[in-house]
């Protein structure tokens, strides 16, 4: 009989290191807390609306691609994608611009805004091309145990390049000018990470991920498909799922894990691999003894933010919606300093719509529209109750309202909140964050929280608080860095 393994949480990072766990001939158990995979990006049926409850965004189509055909699969062997144009709206106070797909018409509306922008477009996307792949082929796979990672000719010969030791911020400042374009460049480091003058340039590669590599949707369903294709696939390879079972204690004997206990069941484990919150299953599954970081440590970690989620359903259908938008008429340094800085409920926050129904039918009932709001937050804030939450929707829908020229209000016939209390309650997120670490120079590959356990022999991490990062395509790398090490720790012992 082969070697087992327990996988504790089945979100994306969950799912990918169990495939690649059985794909190595383990047995697989995965214990999962909620009824359902997907751990974040669970799905929320209600009233004939259907919710993807987390992530919304496809990007980097090349990852999810990689993913499947190392077991022999394809995408298309469990759901269709369909490319987004334009890719997504976003409203200022004085306008509202569509980002387009083609990236002729992209250089034409950076040229629009300020003159010399297009060909400046294309050196900066020639740069941010070079980190993208780069870091895809040598960076984001390491797991990040030692410096000597880094000990590549490409790596070392590139650092500069890299622009690993300046800000995103000043970066783009060196190619634009116009307070508009800053924005659009800056909008996924706001909304995913921390205060673009703290993050390294290096993560212009999401510009390119989002110009170059295009916004996409998996039709009829979401981006659930994607958790739904993952599940599929551990089924097909013999991988056994528990669900409804909260995972509650890590047992260890002489610095190995020995078993696990959830809903009161015990597992026998040869190895572990924790995907759930990271600091949870420290403080809350480990004997004090044998926790890698201190409370302290945790305390001083710079958290990507939280969030405030509104799941609505609209008697109606609304006209000149894209699937994506981003408001940004109100203050753009406001928001950030709010949640970033000043640690507090922004007065006036930026946020984003999903109107998943513009593109996919099956979401919502027939004459009617699917819509998610999102409010960026800090985390950790001290209140988060009925009435805050429903300030913040009230002045978010006027907001719409007034620059759609359309009532939202008036035609809501399904609403739900999910908010800070929400992630500490269903995911054990550290302070209710929503995307795990910011991506600051200081929190970024070796200076992550380790994906081995310095104290457990055969306890490893995978997910958005360790190696590479957040969001959907370095939390299903993130599994494959998490097995690669089982295995090679396995191997070697």
């Amino acid at each position: 009989m082969g070697k087992k393994i327990v996988v504790i949480g089945s979100g994306f990072a969950g799912l990918s290191s169990a495939c690649f766990m059985a794909k190595a001939g383990w047995k697989v158990t995965v214990i999962e807390k909620h009824d359902t995979p997907g751990g974040r990006a669970r799905q929320l049926k209600e009233e004939g609306f259907t919710f993807d409850m987390g992530p919304s965004w496809y990007w980097m189509p090349d990852v999810f691609e990689r993913f499947f055909s190392q077991f022999g699969k394809k995408v298309p062997d469990y759901y269709k994608l369909k490319r987004l144009d334009p890719s997504y709206k976003i409203y200022w106070a004085d306008d509202a611009l569509d980002i387009p797909a083609d990236f002729r018409e992209l250089r034409n509306l950076f040229e629009s805004l300020e003159k010399g922008a297009a060909k400046k477009l294309d050196k900066f996307i020639t740069e941010a091309a070079y980190k993208y792949k780069t870091g895809m082929q040598k960076l984001v796979f390491m797991p990040g145990q030692s410096i000597t990672e880094f000990f590549d000719g490409d790596v070392i010969k590139g650092i500069f390049r890299l622009d690993v030791f300046t800000s995103i911020k000043k970066h783009i400042s060196k190619y634009f000018t116009h307070h508009k374009i800053h924005q659009l460049l800056e909008f996924p480091i706001l909304f995913l990470g921390a205060l673009p003058e703290n993050t390294p340039a290096l993560y212009s590669l999401m510009n390119y991920a989002d110009m170059a590599g295009g916004t996409w949707y998996p039709e009829e369903g979401g981006m659930y498909k994607i958790v739904d294709a993952m599940y599929t696939l551990a089924l097909e390879l013999g991988i056994k799922f528990r669900f409804n079972e909260n995972a509650e204690q890590i047992i260890v004997e002489d610095g190995v894990a020995k078993k696990i206990i959830s809903s009161g069941n015990a597992t026998d484990a040869d190895a572990v691999i924790g995907t759930a919150d990271y600091h949870f299953i420290e403080t809350q599954l480990l004997p004090k003894q044998y926790r890698t970081y201190s409370d302290k440590y945790w305390d001083k970690r710079v958290l990507a933010p939280s969030c405030l989620i509104y799941y609505i359903g609209l008697n109606k259908r609304l006209t000149n919606i894209t699937h994506h938008s981003l408001f940004f008429d109100a203050d753009f340094k406001k928001h950030a300093n709010d949640i970033y800085s000043a640690k507090q409920w922004p007065e006036n926050p930026l946020f984003y719509v999903c109107a998943s129904s513009v593109s996919d039918s099956t979401v919502a009932p027939p004459g009617c529209e699917n819509l998610f709001f999102l409010v960026p937050l800090a985390p950790g804030l001290d209140s988060d109750n009925h009435e805050i939450r429903e300030k913040c929707f009230e002045g978010i829908i006027a907001r719409m309202e007034k620059h759609i020229n359309q009532k939202i209000s008036d035609s809501i016939i399904y609403k739900k909140s999910f908010g800070q209390q929400d992630f500490i309650l269903e995911y054990n997120s550290l302070k209710g964050n929503a995307y795990g670490l910011a991506n600051t120079l200081m929190q970024t590959a070796i200076l992550k929280p380790s994906c081995k356990s310095k104290k457990v022999k055969n306890l490893f991490y995978a997910g958005q608080l360790t190696v590479p990062g957040p969001g959907i395509p370095p939390t299903i790398i993130s599994g494959e860095v998490a097995a690669k090490e089982v295995i090679k720790t396995a191997f070697n012992s």
